[in-house]
């Protein structure tokens, strides 16, 4: 659909009529003090009966070439077909651990073994890209908490930031209780039918000032529902000087913390041993936290006006040009 996003601009339409009506001529041997464009062609209006038929061409470049410009300047759009957006009005957070553990090799994905964060990068990627309609924020955490991405709707921009992250850049040790306080003090004030964290870690609490329990109970009072996912193989075989043998790369994870904090807000706690598990688990988290179908619509809108900004320039600059060429 073609429409003017400006209407109201072609009542300037009758300008050149009423300056040379109305405003007085300036005295002989002066400049004028006010130029209006094609005004001098306006003028010749009255006399152009008497002219021969090719003196007009400059007047009727004149007129086109003002319709024209005022036309541009009343911006020509057009209107595409409409756009349906899904928007749920909730916000969900990530918090994801990059501590010096996460580098532990105990997870395969596409058939190579990987370490720990790795496999999270390639398993939330497409999770934030099912979620169309949620605003996600990313938050980093080590031995202390950053902010890495505020609440948005770019779900892009959240997963190149993600996969921009890279293990010790927070510091070796984990601060989860510092996680869970900056994703409150981020959501607090940002009005939502729900709030979410999805805290990713594979240890224990070993930095920051405040206790994940105490956190956790804060974010109870604030609405904030965790989910919490622990991460790491139960069994990997390593080698070394006598030969090889099976180790827990998970003993450090602390299972019975990830429980309290998730049930203390009204969420689960989930264990993800390799990447089949992990991408089950947030499988699973689109069940329970759905995307809301509500529906908003936008059409899109392309800009029209170079097409007669340019053709106005030119009739004016041809009517100027048979002007000079007549009164040569």
């Amino acid at each position: 659909m073609f429409e003017f996003a400006w209407p109201l601009l072609f009542l300037v339409l009758p300008a050149p009529l009423l300056v040379h009506r109305f405003w007085k001529p300036a005295p002989r041997g002066g400049g004028a003090a006010l130029r209006v464009a094609f005004a001098g062609e306006f003028a010749d209006l009255g006399a152009a009966g008497s002219t021969m038929p090719g003196s007009r061409a400059p007047l009727i470049l004149a007129v086109v070439g003002w319709l024209l410009l005022v036309a541009a300047a009343a911006r020509p759009q057009w209107l595409g077909e409409p756009i349906e957006q899904t928007v749920s009005g909730r916000d969900l957070m990530l918090a994801v651990d990059l501590s010096g553990s996460m580098d532990i090799e105990d997870f395969v994905v596409d058939g190579e073994v990987s370490n720990r964060l790795e496999a999270v990068k390639r398993v939330a990627s497409a999770f934030i890209e099912r979620r169309s309609g949620d605003r996600i924020g990313l938050i980093l955490f080590g031995e202390q908490a950053y902010l890495q991405v505020p609440l948005t709707f770019d779900r892009k921009t959240v997963e190149k930031l993600l996969d921009e992250a890279a293990i010790g850049l927070a510091g070796d040790k984990t601060a989860i209780g510092d996680a869970i306080g900056l994703a409150i003090k981020r959501l607090r004030d940002n009005p939502a039918d729900q709030r979410v964290l999805i805290l990713l870690s594979d240890g224990a609490n070993t930095a920051g000032q405040v206790q994940p329990l105490q956190a956790a109970e804060l974010a109870a009072r604030e609405g904030l529902k965790i989910y919490t996912i622990g991460v790491g193989a139960d069994e990997m075989i390593v080698r070394d000087f006598f030969g090889t043998r099976r180790v827990n790369p998970s003993e450090d994870l602390d299972e019975a913390a990830m429980t309290a904090i998730a049930e203390k807000t009204g969420g689960r706690y989930f264990r993800a041993r390799n990447t089949e598990e992990l991408d089950r688990i947030y499988a699973l988290l689109d069940r329970l936290e759905p995307i809301a179908r509500d529906a908003r619509y936008f059409r899109p809108r392309d800009e029209l006006y170079p097409w007669p900004l340019g053709l106005g320039l030119l009739a004016g600059a041809g009517a100027l040009w048979l002007r000079g060429r007549n009164a040569a």
